[in-house]
């Protein structure tokens, strides 16, 4: 059974990073994308970045280019997000999803397959 488990969230300032990771168990995610989606109170969930687990290849909104950074470590089966210069428009539940196949570049909540529980990001101005 697939499992996907998200760590690091919190209240930071504005300016400031955090580091998100989401441990992937279940099955081999080789050919697997990896993406990471956010939803704000009374928002639709977005896409914020994807990574391809095989190619390493990444896929970024525009929104957070140059301030996220999304990357994998193959040997311990995890996926993070680097978020620096947080902003107070940042604050979201933020959650890790996977899909197959991996080569795909996919941007919608309904192209992934499994789902985290999400964790908190609050950033205060």
């Amino acid at each position: 059974q697939v499992q996907l488990i998200e760590s690091g969230g919190g209240l930071v300032q504005a300016g400031d990073s955090l580091r998100l990771s989401c441990a992937a168990s279940g099955r081999t995610f080789n050919y697997y994308r990896m993406g990471w989606f956010r939803q704000a109170p009374g928002k639709e969930r977005e896409f914020v970045a994807s990574i391809s687990w095989l190619t390493g290849n990444t896929d970024q909104t525009d929104f957070v280019k140059g301030r996220f950074t999304i990357s994998r470590d193959n040997a311990k089966n995890v996926v993070s997000l680097q978020m620096n210069s947080l902003k107070p428009e940042d604050t979201a539940v933020y959650y890790c999803a996977a899909r197959s196949p991996s080569g795909a570049v996919a941007r919608l909540s309904r192209e992934y397959d499994y789902w985290g529980q999400g964790t908190q990001v609050t950033v205060s101005s």
